[in-house]
């Protein structure tokens, strides 16, 4: 095993190493030298303010998609002046078009994109190529902001800043205000930003950018401009507050509760390149639903995080897959100990979150710092005797406390080395956990090779000590039409980080090798092709024992019409040993080999109706045994105010064997049929680009009937049994609806008012008609509630500005 790991490692190495002797390169970045302004331009889009008439202009701008490196023609110019003051950059853009009413401009909510025509920035304070804030409008005025690194776009990150829109007879306009309190860059007396600026023309699909970007290349952020001129100014005190106010009123099974809350979220600049974000007394009632499933594999449902604090400005605490925000104020770590006689009445599904802050940001060196830490309180369960009728407490979750530290060095444009630690301590005899890794990502001078990696280790205190590990190691060509990857990587069975952490398989090694084409320039009939080809090899670490073998080939293409289609095969040529089915270490199910082929096709998504499907199909090398996946989805544009999206996902597991249970001495495994349907429906209508009402709705269905059930031999074959005859049939329905309606009145302040009706049952047998499985399932108690939540954001330095102007007054 240690040779096996050693030798891939010396190949990796290598082929980097040629890598990096054989490349190098530069890239050409335009420059553009602002001036300042005295006095600021009115922010509606019209660019017929005086502060215009002298600005510098930036234009030329590039394809990227789908001819890239094509001029843009004259017909669809792009002409953007830029100014600064005190305050901020101004951004006054005039995007010409010969067919001004053919402009694509859907209204979206906020950070929503829809079909439009859109216009944006990416600025760089550091100048670094790693890491750009983006600020974005579309053509009907809808904002969206994002933080850009080399590791991708993170849209949660919000911003307040300001802009209009206008379409005229030219095409359209844009006009924003950047405030410096939204940047980050170096205290200096001048001032030299990495920029670029892009333009998307929706009904030609074209993507353009002011600096060239070249996509060959696997990173937007190594291809910024230079903005010249900002001299002299000093960035102003960062410093916000949201407080919030919230009302509930719920209905649940004949009783009906209210409640008040009021709480907020603290934002301060700490220095140019750190801030510190608070949430004191949150509150997340109204985010939104869980996809929950019948989850019948050995391993928990893992659900996306909805609470706002959580899932903005992420970028940091991502690295390395450690951090698992839903663990803080997650499930009691502990279920009560009862007594002979006793019964738990109450039982906390959520722990509450008591406050929680983090502090992130980059220095101009590259050295990014992300510190979160979070407090739960502590939550009890209540036992009765069903004799005596004595009431007791027990706790089931503590006081406790969560953090996250990162430090990630990027250097060379496109490398990164990264430590990651995740800690939870909790108070009393509870169990603690701490999580430690080390991840890189370093590129060749001209970002055509990249090698990559971790070593991390866990370690569980409860009654003792568990240490576990994991490892990968991996080499992979990023750039032109032909890119391969290599890689391994190896989990030992204590790997344990699901405390603040998610993990799933352990006790593993995998080894795989990828290999992919795509076109870089549109051909006779297709603008995008990208065929992937996948070789996966896994093993039991211990006791060795080999699991499976995997080829996989997934295709996908974009014709000159713009619809995107594909398809693909993958099979397991050998009987697979599955390792974690039998929930017993040491124990192994054989599960035959299959072959899998789908097929997948969406329409053109610039016309009113849009529609998608695919069908997934497996064939078992067993009689009988197979699975069918599929996905049905419409989406109609009635305007460009109002739309709905409309998805159906049935699925089907014929003869599949799992887990059924085990005694003393025996394992349990069942053959089974599972039916699955899933019905989901988003409607929005958006009144104007701070104002929407959004209905959603979702009911999931899944039945599952037992056929036949075996012991589990150590072979990891199966023999007949009339030992275990336990009723395992059920059915699972989740239904899901939510009224919700958003006013963003002023920037960064937001009124919601929201209707949620839900409701969900488990029945112990199967196979009911459609009549009789809504009757049973709306038979349940409901959940009818209705919420309002009331979000302002002050600003520091407008306050300041407020109270002057009043005592002036």
């Amino acid at each position: 095993m240690k040779t096996q790991l050693l030798t891939i490692c010396i190949i990796l190495c290598s082929v980097f190493t040629y890598a990096q002797k054989k490349e190098d390169g530069n890239i050409v970045r335009k420059k553009i030298l602002i001036t300042k302004t005295s006095s600021s331009p009115k922010i509606d889009g019209i660019l017929d303010d005086p502060q215009w008439q002298n600005a510098p202009i930036a234009t030329g701008f590039i394809e990227r998609s789908p001819n890239n490196g094509k001029l843009q023609a004259d017909s669809v110019k792009t002409e953007v002046r830029i100014l600064y003051d005190d305050t901020g950059i101004y951004f006054g853009a005039q995007m010409y078009d010969p067919t001004p009413n053919k402009i694509a401009k859907e209204l979206t909510e906020r950070d929503g994109v829809g079909n439009d025509d859109f216009f944006g920035v990416a600025l760089n304070g550091y100048n670094d190529k790693q890491q750009s804030l983006e600020f974005m409008v579309t053509a009907a005025g809808v904002q969206f902001d994002a933080k850009l690194t080399t590791d991708g776009e993170d849209d949660t990150w919000n911003s307040i800043w300001y802009s209009g829109a206008k379409l005229n007879e030219k095409g359209w306009s844009v006009e924003m205000k950047i405030p410096y309190s939204e940047l980050r860059f170096p205290k200096s007396n001048v001032q030299e930003w990495g920029m670029n600026m892009f333009r998307r023309i929706q009904r030609i699909k074209a993507s353009y950018d002011w600096n060239f970007v070249d996509n060959a290349k696997n990173s937007y952020t190594l291809f910024d401009g230079v903005l010249q001129g900002i001299e002299n100014i000093n960035p102003p005190t960062r410093l916000s507050l949201t407080p919030y106010f919230s009302t509930y009123v719920n209905s649940f099974d004949g009783k009906t509760t209210s409640s008040f809350n009021g709480g907020m979220d603290v934002k301060y600049g700490i220095n140019d390149a750190f801030t510190f974000d608070m949430t004191l007394v949150p509150d997340f009632g109204q985010t939104n639903f869980d996809n929950s499933i019948l989850n019948l594999t050995p391993f928990e449902q893992q659900f996306s995080e909805q609470r706002t604090f959580f899932t903005e400005g992420t970028e940091l605490f991502s690295k390395g897959g450690m951090f698992y925000s839903r663990r803080v104020g997650g499930e009691p770590s502990k279920y009560p100990v009862t007594n002979e006689n006793e019964e738990v009445t109450e039982y906390p599904s959520k722990v509450k979150l008591f406050n929680a802050f983090k502090i992130s940001g980059r220095t101009k060196k590259g050295l990014g710092i992300g510190f979160f830490n979070g407090v739960t309180q502590q939550m009890e369960a209540t036992i009765v005797n069903r004799e005596t009728g004595e009431v007791r407490k027990e706790v089931v979750e503590p006081w406790a406390n969560y953090n996250v530290l990162v430090f990630d060095q990027r250097f060379n444009g496109n490398s990164s080395v990264s430590l990651v630690n995740t800690n939870v301590t909790r108070n009393g005899n509870f169990r603690d956990a701490n999580a430690t890794g080390i991840l890189w990502d370093i590129s060749n001078k001209k970002n055509t090779y990249k090698t990559f990696g971790s070593l991390k280790g866990s370690w569980v205190m409860d009654e003792g000590t568990k240490f576990g590990t994991k490892a990968e190691a991996g080499v992979e060509k990023i750039a032109g039409k032909h890119r391969f990857s290599i890689n391994g990587n190896v989990t030992t069975k204590d790997w344990d980080i699901n405390d603040v952490g998610f993990s799933t398989k352990t006790n593993l090694g995998n080894y795989n090798a990828w290999y992919g084409y795509r076109i870089l320039q549109p051909t006779k009939n297709f603008n995008n092709i990208f065929l992937n080809f996948n070789l996966n090899y896994f093993h039991r670490l211990e006791p060795f024992i080999f699991q499976n073998l995997v080829f996989n080939n997934n295709n996908s293409f974009t014709d000159k019409s713009f619809r995107v289609f594909g398809g693909g095969i993958e099979f397991s040529p050998l009987t697979q040993n599955d390792i974690y089915e039998p929930r017993t270490f040491g124990r192994h199910l054989k599960v035959p080999g299959y072959f899998d082929s789908w097929v997948w096709f969406e329409s053109d998504s610039r016309k009113k109706l849009q529609y998608n499907f695919t069908v997934d199909y497996y064939a078992f090398d067993e009689k009988g045994r197979n699975q069918v996946f599929t996905n049905f989805g419409l989406r109609y544009r009635f305007s460009d105010k109002f739309n709905v999206n409309w998805s159906f996902n049935p699925s089907f597991r014929n003869n599949e064997t799992g887990f059924a249970g085990k005694s003393d001495t025996d394992i349990f495994i069942g053959r089974r049929q599972r039916n699955t349907y899933e019905n989901a429906l988003t409607s929005k209508y958006t009144f104007n680009e701070k104002t929407a009402l959004t209905l959603t709705f979702r009911h999931y269905f899944s039945d599952v009937t037992y056929k036949q059930f075996y012991t589990l031999n150590q072979d990891g074959s199966l023999a007949n049994t009339d030992s275990f005859n336990k009723n395992l049939n059920g059915t699972y329905n989740a239904w899901n609806v939510d009224l919700r309606f958003s006013w963003w009145f002023a920037p960064g302040s937001q009124l919601t008012l929201l209707y949620r009706n839900a409701t969900s049952n488990y029945l112990e047998f199967s196979r009911l008609n459609v009549t009789k499985n809504y009757d049973m399932l709306f038979s349940e108690p409901m959940v009818n509630n209705f919420s309002l939540k009331l979000t302002y954001f002050l600003d520091y330095n407008r306050v300041k500005s407020w109270m002057k102007k009043k005592q002036k007054s």
